[in-house]
């Protein structure tokens, strides 16, 4: 039979490994029947029980295996490690908060099995729960990037997915440091089925997410998949370089024809200030295009492992 692996990121999660393993082990056994399962549990450089309740559950478990990091290096890199770790010829990807309904793993089966798709992906259609502004920039953030973008974001779209081992493959290809799964998703191409469902709130624990990680991750995301930015900061010399020559024809036409005497100091900060500003803009993009060229060509591993299952 086939081998599905199942890919299952983690940080400080103590209160949701065993919730989430009697629950995918429930859902799994109903296809048991047609496809074998490795269950593969990253853990993320996490400060609670979480690697020891993954490792009693490994221990009792043949089909449980694990990773864990030397120290938290993000789902990103959680995600990928994941991905190189799995030797099924389908893998699913999600998350460990039971936020990713698992029974939807039976539908994505059948549509990858019985269906000409390489990738059964999910989104969701409310965002109930969650705070009205978190929910409000999460929206702006799938709208910027879908407009400066080649690659498109569905909007919605959760890491949650079962995908092909050729698509995996073509996934594991790209080595870069600065990840961004969400756009590497769509970069790669393959055909893809998409899945709604309505929010899910958190069985237990709180989310690892904060506003300002999301806001990062959202930056992050669009200095990867779009150059858009490094034009807009070029468009804004331009335009500001033609109004000052346009104010500098209009103070020299009032001091020789009218003989007006322009107003210096207000006139001078206002300007400088708004200069200032802009230039500050435009610096800080082109210094995150930079900070991503510099930690590109240090070529540091994407991630360290610490400790892993023995071979079973």
């Amino acid at each position: 039979m086939s081998l599905l692996s199942i890919v299952v990121p983690c940080y400080n999660e103590q209160e949701m490994i065993l919730l989430f393993y009697e629950k995918i082990v429930e859902i799994l056994n109903q296809i048991k029947n047609y496809i074998n399962f490795e269950l593969i549990f990253i853990d993320d450089g996490s400060e609670d029980n979480t690697l020891e309740l993954i490792k009693n559950i490994s221990n009792k478990d043949s089909n449980v295996k694990y990773v864990s990091f030397s120290r938290n290096f993000g789902k990103e890199s959680a995600i990928y490690a994941g991905l190189k770790k799995s030797l099924g010829d389908y893998v699913v990807l999600i998350d460990v908060d039971l936020q990713d309904p698992p029974e939807l793993i039976i539908k994505m089966y059948d549509l990858i099995i019985n269906s000409n798709y390489d990738c059964v992906a999910t989104r969701r259609t409310s965002r109930n729960g969650e705070p009205a502004i978190r929910s409000f920039f999460a929206r702006l953030f799938y709208k910027i990037i879908n407009k400066i973008s080649k690659v498109g974001i569905i909007d919605g779209a959760r890491d949650y997915r079962f995908m092909t081992r050729k698509m995996v493959d073509s996934i594991l290809n790209l080595k870069e440091y600065n990840r961004f799964s969400k756009g590497i998703f769509s970069w790669v191409g393959f055909k893809t089925k998409w899945l709604d469902y309505k929010n899910i709130k958190r069985a237990s624990g709180t989310s690892k997410w904060s506003f300002w990680k999301l806001l990062v991750y959202s930056l992050d995301g669009i200095t990867a998949f779009s150059t858009v930015p490094l034009a807009i900061a070029s468009i804004l010399g331009i335009i500001l370089c033609f109004i000052a020559f346009i104010f500098i024809c209009v103070i020299i036409v009032k001091t020789l024809v009218w003989g007006e005497v322009v107003g210096g100091y207000p006139t001078l900060i206002c300007t400088i200030i708004f200069l200032g500003g802009i230039q500050l803009f435009c610096i800080g993009i082109l210094g995150q295009y930079i900070s991503k060229i510099y930690l590109e060509t240090k070529s540091r591993p994407i991630y360290i492992v610490k400790e892993e299952d023995s071979i079973k």
